[in-house]
């Protein structure tokens, strides 16, 4: 497994959380095997975060306790987000595609509940427009550099370096980088 799905995977602390259930229903390793069918070995490990489990264990282990599966992955309510360079994934829309119409990197994922999105957009020189698309509210777009198309509904923009540009973003709208030369944008999105 990757060190950014162990980093993310502990993030959820499913381990402790199993053996804090376990301490309050004052059950022994031995006991909670005899109640889902796992080893004492197979739990002990996974309570020291030496092994994920896989979803089916989870649930075993989760209808043992009478709690939802849930339970597991709720994250701490985090209030503040900081999302460091190195810490975030590049992901190409359309996946699998080459060149792709842009990536993007998520850049408040942490933040639970959140009510807007922010996203780096890379839009590659001689990338293909993207697919029309809607969805949330309403969207910001700022070009750190480059030239972007954007298309809302029927009305086509060019974008240059520092230009901003807001609309409806439940409507039909697409992207295209500039055929000159690479396009970073900021994109918020509110949902």
């Amino acid at each position: 497994m990757s060190d950014t799905l162990t980093a993310e995977l502990e993030k959820y602390r499913i381990g402790p959380r199993m053996r804090e259930l376990r301490l309050r229903k004052k059950l022994g390793l031995v006991q909670l095997g005899e109640h889902t069918g796992l080893s004492p070995a197979m739990l002990s490990k996974i309570e020291r975060g030496q092994v994920f489990p896989t979803l089916p264990t989870l649930l075993r282990i989760a209808l043992a306790f009478r709690v939802d599966l849930d339970y597991f992955f709720r994250k701490n309510e985090a209030k503040v987000a900081v999302t460091r360079p190195d810490e975030r994934v590049r992901l190409p829309i359309p996946g699998g595609s080459s060149p792709p119409a842009y990536l993007f990197e998520s850049l408040d994922y942490p933040l639970a509940d959140r009510r807007m999105e922010a996203f780096l957009a890379f839009f590659p020189k001689g990338g293909p427009r993207s697919e029309p698309h809607r969805h949330g509210v309403e969207e910001l777009i700022y070009v750190v550099n480059g030239q972007l198309d954007v298309v809302v509904e029927d009305e086509a923009f060019t974008l240059s370096e520092g230009d901003a540009m807001s609309f409806d973003s439940s409507v039909l709208h697409s992207y295209h980088g500039n055929r000159e030369g690479d396009c970073l944008a900021f994109v918020v999105t509110l949902t």
